[in-house]
């Protein structure tokens, strides 16, 4: 699509309300937060440089949710304005339709769809990073981990000596799994080292042993110089620590972890309902700027206080009825995919229905 010059006015009206929310309704949250625990995080021998960068640190979280309620008033501002002034009035009567002269801030939805994508990845690591700082939690190594026992898939338990994630090498590696008889025996895999291919996401052990335990007093015993086992699906990374929140996981890592549990027979409906929102919120972005671009033509000559308002009201119906739809994904009654979409095709559905109904 080739930019015009009505395209360029439009575009750049757009993205200065919306990098001015998106910015600007974080630091509001981040400025209330930090009143609330001000005393707390001094209390913890924090220098004033340190809450500031524990702050900066939970940026990429608040703008996470924030983005489509930024999409949202940056539309409703941008076209109310424009209705205000008259300008949609005479962009038609220049032969462009109402369609047309939104096409810039749908493009530009979609550019906002995809850096919510980008920030969702980002604000698991740094939330994290931000309680480390605040002394909310002890500092998780970043290279290395030494003498730890940490407990993967299918009931397998990994003790490891030393780990050392640059180098993608364990040391001293013992791999357990307790049988249940004959189909199912236990395993007992000890190894002078593995080290990981990141190409292929395996693990090979070198030089060791490996127990089969059949039942009581019943083994057999090998020796190997090379072993690839396919049970080990852990990344270094993963390794670093055991105990993780979802909160905490970025898309495929909670992907992995929803696996694990599926396969040890728990219900895994809301964590399914949380791994979608991470792609469906972001996705709102373009929907609720369907949504908003002819809901804002319903009272063109309306000051900014009934845009606050349209902005207002339709951010809380959407968390109203993305609350909902998580309660029905958790509780079984939908499908987890089904409940992490149903507020975009609800707000989908009103935005086409108002498009059509669009003067243009």
């Amino acid at each position: 699509m080739m930019l015009t010059l009505l395209d360029r006015y439009v575009l750049r009206t757009w993205v200065g309300i919306f990098i001015g929310t998106a910015l600007g309704f974080p630091l509001i949250s981040i400025l209330i937060n930090l009143t609330d625990n001000l005393s707390r995080l001094l209390g913890r021998g924090l220098t004033a440089r340190e809450i500031m960068v524990s702050y900066i640190y939970s940026v990429p979280e608040n703008m996470f949710i924030i983005l489509p309620a930024a999409v949202l008033f940056a539309t409703v501002f941008t076209v109310g304005g424009m209705g205000r002034h008259s300008e949609i009035t005479a962009a038609k009567a220049g032969g462009r339709s109402f369609y047309r002269l939104c096409a810039p801030i749908f493009v530009a939805s979609l550019f906002a769809a995809g850096l919510g994508v980008l920030v969702g990845e980002m604000a698991p690591v740094s939330t994290a990073r931000q309680l480390e700082v605040q002394k909310a939690r002890e500092a998780r190594p970043r290279k290395f981990r030494y003498n730890f026992v940490y407990r993967g898939d299918d009931g397998w338990v990994y003790t490891v000596r030393t780990l050392d994630v640059a180098s993608r090498i364990m040391r001293q590696v013992v791999l357990e799994r307790q049988g249940l008889g004959l189909e199912y025996p236990g395993l007992a895999i000890a190894a002078d080292s593995a080290t990981y291919d990141s190409l292929t996401g395996i693990w090979m052990l070198h030089h060791g042993t490996s127990r089969r335990v059949i039942g009581p007093g019943q083994a057999e015993l090998f020796s190997f110089a090379q072993l690839r086992l396919q049970t080990l699906r852990e990344q270094p990374a993963d390794l670093l620590a055991e105990n993780k929140a979802p909160n905490e996981m970025r898309y495929r890592e909670l992907g992995r972890y929803i696996s694990a549990l599926r396969r040890s027979g728990n219900d895994v409906s809301k964590l399914e309902v949380d791994q979608a929102l991470k792609i469906a919120v972001p996705a709102t972005c373009f929907v609720i700027a369907i949504f908003a671009a002819p809901l804002a033509l319903t009272s063109p000559r309306a000051g900014a206080a009934v845009g606050i308002g349209i902005g207002l009201g339709t951010t809380l119906v959407f968390l109203l009825v993305l609350e909902m739809s998580k309660a029905f994904g958790a509780s079984g009654l939908v499908e987890p995919l089904v409940a992490a979409w149903m507020p975009e095709a609800v707000f989908l559905s009103a935005g086409l229905w108002l498009m059509v109904r669009a003067r243009t």
